[in-house]
């Protein structure tokens, strides 16, 4: 059993892969489309708050097709890649700050809690006055709301170093630019790469709920229109967007944490050390060796056999 677990560990195999990864979603998934379809088809819901699956797939169709929803569909994803990109140099350059230092630590920690829990649909409003009705107005918004888990997982990782590793590095008298090079920083990466993830959803909904707020363009802003009109399907099929183009950001991150951070992945892992060992195969002018042949019993040979009569 435990040969089984090494195997599956070293070949990246683990309870998250497999074919179930992919299954039991999209069994979820088909069991939640089955229950809508019921819902409206059954009268159980009214069509002015849940329209049919398909309508809403056509509907999406529609607006790709017509070119309408491209223009917001920019506009969304600038605002929120501004604002996250905003989000991580300021989140993660102010961890870097706090972790090397306990006093700014205990200066800045207090008011990026306070920039969390203050209720953003409030300051909203104030926030557009100030900064405009265009585009930086909203990517403030994104930034600000991203900002948080960005800073907090980035100083949660450099302030957890291996004891022991932290311990080695000062016997050897490294300095502080190859602890932090060698030790810190990798040591981090995991959480960086999380708070990273969470951060860029984040901005997505940060730019959106400013687009809803106040705009003319965005995806918010067809959101707040059709619902207003109650154009359900149109609705939906905007929210159906917005829901893809969370996920594909959702996996760009999820690529990035797999490639830079590969040690953390055994599968990514094994075929980095295999390349490495091509590299350095080619470099030497080697060509790999051989497979050694497997002994044969006399049973399987039978003209030894014959030989030693």
């Amino acid at each position: 059993m435990n040969r089984q677990r090494g195997t599956a560990r070293a070949s990246g195999r683990g309870p998250g892969r497999g074919p179930g990864r992919v299954i039991a979603p999209a069994a979820l998934f088909a069991v939640v489309v089955i229950v809508w379809d019921l819902a409206r088809t059954r009268g159980w819901v009214s069509d002015l708050i849940l329209p049919r699956p398909w309508d809403v797939v056509v509907a999406a169709y529609d607006l790709f097709s017509g070119g309408l929803v491209w223009e917001h569909l920019l506009a969304t994803f600038y605002e929120t890649l501004a604002g996250f990109a905003a989000a991580a140099v300021l989140g993660i350059g102010t961890a870097l700050a706090a972790g090397s230092s306990r006093p700014v630590r205990q200066m800045v920690y207090p008011y990026a809690v306070t920039l969390q829990v203050l209720p953003m649909l409030s300051i909203a409003p104030i926030l557009i006055s100030a900064f405009g009705f265009g585009y930086t107005s909203k990517i403030v918004i994104a930034g600000m709301i991203a900002f948080f888990p960005i800073f907090v997982n980035s100083l949660t990782g450099l302030l957890a170093p291996d004891p022991d590793a932290e311990e080695l590095f000062r016997s050897l008298r490294a300095g502080r630019k190859r602890t932090f090079r060698s030790l810190l920083l990798p040591t981090a990466a995991p959480m960086i790469f999380a708070g990273l993830r969470i951060g860029l959803t984040l901005a997505l909904a940060g730019a959106v709920v400013a687009e809803i707020v106040s705009s003319q363009k965005g995806l918010g802003f067809l959101v707040q229109r059709y619902s207003s009109q109650l154009n359900q399907d149109d609705a939906f099929a905007v929210v159906l967007v917005l829901t893809v183009m969370g996920l594909l950001l959702y996996g760009a991150i999820g690529f990035a944490d797999r490639t830079i951070v590969f040690w953390r992945h055994p599968g990514r892992l094994a075929a980095k050390t295999r390349s490495r060992e091509r590299r350095v195969r080619r470099r030497l002018g080697e060509t790999p060796p051989p497979p050694t042949p497997t002994p044969q019993s006399p049973a399987s040979n039978p003209s030894a056999s014959e030989e030693k009569v």
